[in-house]
């Protein structure tokens, strides 16, 4: 349940997001680098979460493969 007195908007996404299987995830990454990756993200017109997801995603079948 979100903190101080959320509107019944940020309640119903954070029930979606939960029912949904969506999680927050923090990193601390170079500032350069972020900004890169957003305006390469920007000049692509994909999300920043959609092509983390995907290099993710990615990176996991490689990682299947030489198991």
């Amino acid at each position: 349940m979100p903190k101080g007195n959320p509107s019944a908007q940020t309640i119903a996404s954070e029930k979606y997001q939960k029912k949904a299987g969506y999680m927050a995830k923090s990193f601390k990454l170079k500032r350069d680098i972020v900004e890169q990756f957003e305006e390469a993200c920007r000049a692509a017109g994909v999300s920043q979460a959609a092509q983390i997801t995907k290099m993710m995603n990615e990176f996991i079948e490689e990682q299947k493969k030489n198991s």
